[in-house]
């Protein structure tokens, strides 16, 4: 992919480690985001003491919104490491860090699938009059194979963070929370000292577990999209919805990097032979790229219905796109389509910081909008007042803190950068076959 690193001087490991210890977030950051957190899951919990659906509704949007944002983030990792990427390298770590907050989730999930369900979906209280729809949603059904679905995306994007990191938290002066230190310790008991044989062997074993990640993201967070946003309308049903809705996610993971990548490149100093201006160029071209394609899907999946003229489906965009609904659905293909499509089509615009900010911000509002959408005029109807305010900020508010707390601590537990396959030309150390038990090359023919 774009973006090489063949040119100019190639960091040593001793630079590289310069740059990733020492370096703790500032304390205060973290001190905000745990506040969110507390206040924004206090006010939940008020709100499901006191008989407030509203507050179980604004939960499930947000569990939708921040679910899919970290685990495209893991995803994204592995798809790097399928294809073998080398221009990310210097980076990927940035997108790693989410995984910190997949083991919240799923306990979140299960807070929700044990106790909220019969506040958020009229099928949990009046089982739909369709036998098979009846039985899909049967919560003897629904609720273990959700359990399974993000139990699994949990699981494979753990293990193949741990992977990653445990080859440079071995060769790393000890740096890091306190709370990882016998996570590091049993990374550092298991190496065997061969950094050849080591860095083989962790990248052939990440490269498989790369796979089962990427499968269970595009399987089973479909069917947590049918299960936990489609079905909150009983009546509708789209065989694209599950794509459009984690490609929201995806594509918002996207725009995050974009920013992550400049507040980490500035707090550790990085220059630009680590994390150069070809890099931010590469991440803005994605952020286009993938703004066409969520238009383009979420476009499609509206003409198809649209044509087709039946009210089984027709009925699910005649409300979204009129009354008290109206605004906001436009709100949404302004924020999270037209400003940064039109706005990044240029190489200026997804270079200078200011300008990839704002469509980054926009981006990630459209999209959190756009969690909104889906789920609350299903379950609200035509009404005259818009039941958007207190419960569905806060909240939301508090699944930003968790979610940015979880993110910081990992960061800080382990090597905020990769210091392995980063110091040659072209960051390619694992790039030439080996015998597996002499580490000695193949000839060219194997």
């Amino acid at each position: 992919m774009g973006g090489g690193h063949g040119h100019g001087h190639v960091p040593t490991r001793e630079e590289l480690t310069q740059l990733v210890v020492n370096k703790p977030i500032p304390g205060t950051y973290k001190t905000v985001a745990l506040a969110m957190a507390a206040l924004g899951f206090g006010l939940f919990v008020f709100g499901a003491a006191t008989g407030e659906n509203r507050a179980w509704q604004a939960y499930q949007m947000n569990w939708m919104y921040f679910s899919i944002l970290a685990a495209a983030g893991v995803t994204f990792s592995a798809v790097q490491r399928i294809v073998t990427a080398r221009w990310s390298r210097s980076t990927i770590r940035f997108m790693e860090g989410h995984v910190a907050f997949l083991p919240f989730s799923f306990v979140l999930l299960l807070v929700m699938l044990l106790f909220g369900l019969d506040h958020v979906f009229p099928w949990a209280t009046t089982p739909p009059s369709v036998p098979e729809k009846a039985l899909y949603l049967a919560k003897g059904f629904l609720i273990p194979r959700d359990i399974v679905a993000f139990g699994l995306i949990t699981l494979f994007g753990v293990w193949f963070v741990y992977n990653s990191v445990k080859l440079d938290v071995a060769v790393l002066p000890e740096d890091g929370a306190s709370w990882a230190a016998g996570l590091r310790a049993k990374m550092r008991a298991a190496w065997s000292g061969d950094e050849r044989r080591e860095l083989h062997d962790q990248h052939s074993v990440q490269g498989k577990i790369a796979v089962a990640v990427i499968l269970c993201f595009g399987i089973c967070m479909p069917v947590l999209a049918w299960d936990l946003s489609m079905s909150a309308d009983v009546h509708f049903q789209s065989t694209m919805y599950g794509w459009q809705v984690f490609f929201g996610g995806w594509l918002n993971n996207m725009m995050l990097f974009a920013l992550l990548v400049r507040w980490w490149k500035q707090h550790l100093g990085a220059s630009t032979d680590v994390v150069g201006d070809n890099v931010l160029h590469d991440i803005g071209k994605l952020c286009f790229a993938f703004t066409a394609f969520w238009g383009y899907i979420t476009f499609s999946q509206f003409l198809v219905i649209w044509y087709g003229n039946w009210y089984e489906e027709t009925h699910f965009f005649n409300l979204r796109l009129s009354g008290v609904w109206k605004n906001m659905t436009f709100s949404i293909a302004a924020l999270a389509f037209a400003a940064p499509f039109f706005g990044l089509l240029g190489k200026a615009p997804k270079l200078f910081t200011p300008t990839m900010a704002l469509f980054a911000s926009f981006s990630l509002v459209g999209i959190w909008l756009q969690r909104y959408i889906e789920i609350y005029p299903s379950i609200y109807g035509e009404i005259d007042h818009l039941p958007f305010g207190i419960w569905e900020i806060g909240i939301g508010l508090g699944f930003l803190g968790l979610h940015a707390w979880a993110y910081m601590q990992f960061m800080d537990a382990f090597p905020k950068m990769r210091v392995f396959m980063m110091t040659s030309k072209f960051r390619d150390e694992v790039q030439v076959p080996v015998n597996p038990k002499t580490m000695e090359p193949l000839p060219a023919h194997e």
